[in-house]
């Protein structure tokens, strides 16, 4: 029951990180995502069989120390967002959301009186570091992910120019290609770091170490 607990979890969370591009882009004047169905939470309109169910299910059942996963990308038209940081605010919108969960049920942590170990508390740890995790994984800027083009959006000038044709080469290879990069990364560079960065945050938001 945990696991299947942890994986649907997972797989909302994951939900609503797209459906909160969908919802930017469409404030932003991009009705893209909104004419074709995609600002909904109903699963069907989201789900990858690979990114959303398969991947995700070996790593939980295999108690992988890490875990990624990903749902179909909700599109968007550039053209309708002419804004020079209105791209990056789409691409921020899914990792807010996750940190604004992680917030919620962290302070719900702390300041809720929950006893460690019970039930609640054990539901509530599980949504904020699941929530926390997706926030910084997506904030990686390793295209595809969101940090790349969070990252692009803040470069200035010819910098941000470059990265974005870094950008452009490394998705144009496809999304398994990116996905190996960023695994790659992980294991032999980041991995360390990440984890201790959720770990530092989940002890700031809850009051409790993980």
């Amino acid at each position: 029951m945990d696991l299947l607990f942890y994986f649907l979890i997972l797989i909302f969370s994951i939900i609503l990180h797209e459906v909160a591009h969908g919802y930017m882009a469409n404030y932003l004047g991009d009705p893209t995502a909104r004419l074709m169905g995609r600002l909904t939470l109903n699963p069907v309109s989201h789900i990858d069989p690979l990114g959303t169910i398969v991947i995700p299910a070996i790593l939980v059942m295999t108690h992988s120390p890490f875990f990624i996963g990903y749902a179909k990308p909700v599109p968007y038209n550039p053209h309708n967002l002419p804004g020079r940081y209105d791209e990056l605010l789409v691409a921020g919108a899914g990792p807010a959301v996750n940190f604004l969960l992680a917030l919620i049920f962290g302070l719900a942590i702390r300041f809720g009186g929950l006893d460690i170990g019970s039930p609640l508390f054990d539901a509530f740890t599980t949504i904020t570091v699941v929530n926390l995790w997706l926030m910084i994984f997506n904030l990686i800027p390793i295209p595809p992910l969101d940090g790349s083009k969070v990252l692009e959006g803040l470069l200035p000038g010819e910098l941000g120019h470059a990265y974005h044709n870094f950008r452009r080469v490394l998705e144009s290879m496809g999304m398994i290609t990116g996905l190996l990069i960023i695994m790659l990364a992980f294991y032999f560079v980041l991995g360390p770091v990440l984890i201790s960065i959720l770990q530092v945050l989940f002890s700031l938001l809850t009051g409790v170490s993980l």
